[in-house]
């Protein structure tokens, strides 16, 4: 399957997505609705759970089919894919189990997503000093930005591959150069990107995504990358029987942990979300994340210049195709939170969905999200609505 076989059929396009038929869909990166196949997927384990033991479908060997799936993703090696998420879950594994102490710092971006926020500024009862970077735009974090906000005792950067809000994708390939030549480690919350846009693991340590965003897949369903010469440090803190070597199920006197990233696996997995990322996995690898990335840059290209027109503001409106994204957020000036709010109720009861999201200042913003199987006529009739 093509994006422009779906863009061509809509038939075709309304079974592969069946939320095509209900409404038009604009809000993935909140959480998406789940394609044919993975639905069908996850119905499918579902009954022959039913009929066995619920684990009986899935053997280990789809356990290392999806971590192939999730290593080719972002370049990675299979051995180097845990299958825990959500991204909170993965990034607080990481935080605690880092070799971080008093008098070390960490850099982060405070108005960052939550998930990648909370883990590391909790290392400050260690006496981790958390740094809070200093940006002159929302979102917009320059590899100079990086660069001179770290020092000798900077342990780790702890940045999103794309900010939730205003949409722009920092070059993570400068800042996990720079930051690798200075032995300081490099950490990823990228679920606003896996998916839509190709990311490379090569100057990264580790990574964190959920899988309910441009993944497709199950909620609580997710993916975590540790470089292998770093998952002798970032150590476990969380044990249970399948991370820890229980031979025949019998508690032993030393943890012993997996050589791979199944150490951070602790108890039994997701294995609703786990079939149905697998899934979702396949589909995005057969589509291409970079043709996904091309159709979706090509849909900015022209919506926010529209938007524009219609007298929006939009953020990040001039990003280069380096740091463009699928998320267009826009706000009006002037406008009241309540006026946007609802306007939105009356974009959900026209059958289009979107998200209404707010920045540190209380300002409140609308949020496109689309994904490759929107289409121009869908985003052209939400403009009309606008």
């Amino acid at each position: 399957m093509t994006i422009d076989e779906l863009q061509k059929n809509e038939e075709l396009r309304r079974h592969e997505f069946p939320v095509a038929r209900a409404k038009i869909f604009l809000a993935h990166s909140a959480a998406s609705p789940l394609p044919r196949r993975v639905a069908e997927a996850v119905r499918d384990y579902a009954l022959q759970g039913s009929q066995a033991a619920q684990d009986s479908p899935v053997p280990p060997s789809r356990f290392q089919q999806t971590r192939e799936l999730a290593a080719r993703l972002i370049g990675a090696q299979a051995e180097e894919i845990a299958l825990i998420g959500p991204t909170s879950l993965a990034l607080s594994v990481a935080a605690a189990g880092l070799p971080l102490r008093k008098g070390d710092n960490i850099l982060i971006y405070f108005d960052d997503y939550p998930s990648n926020v909370y883990p590391w500024l909790a290392l400050a009862e260690k006496g981790v000093q958390v740094r809070l970077m200093n940006v002159r735009e929302l979102g917009k974090i320059r590899p100079v930005d990086v660069m001179g906000q770290v020092d000798e005792q900077t342990r780790l950067v702890a940045l999103s591959s794309n900010h939730f809000l205003a949409g722009f994708r920092p070059d993570l390939e400068a800042i996990g150069q720079y930051l690798r030549d200075r032995n300081i480690l490099f950490g990823v919350d990228a679920i606003q990107t896996l998916g839509a846009f190709p990311i490379s693991c090569r100057h990264l340590d580790f990574l964190a995504a959920g899988a309910h965003k441009w993944l497709l897949s199950p909620c609580g369903a997710g993916i975590f990358y540790v470089r292998k010469a770093l998952q002798e440090k970032l150590v476990p803190r969380i044990y249970g029987w399948h991370n820890v070597r229980s031979a025949g199920f019998v508690a032993q006197e030393k943890l012993v942990f997996p050589p791979d990233g199944r150490r951070y696996e602790a108890g039994t997995a997701n294995l609703l979300g786990l079939v149905g990322m697998q899934a979702a996995l396949e589909l995005l690898l057969e589509v291409g994340v970079e043709n996904i990335a091309a159709e979706l840059l090509r849909k900015r290209a022209w919506l926010v210049p529209a938007l524009q027109q219609k007298g929006w503001i939009v953020l990040q409106a001039d990003a280069p195709p380096l740091h463009a994204s699928g998320i267009i957020t826009f706000c009006r000036e002037g406008a009241e939170p309540a006026d946007l709010a609802g306007l939105l109720q009356k974009l959900r009861a026209a059958g289009i969905e979107m998200s209404l999201r707010g920045d540190r200042a209380g300002r409140q913003y609308l949020r496109i999200s689309a994904h490759f199987y929107n289409t121009d006529d869908e985003l052209r009739r939400t403009l009309e609505w606008l």
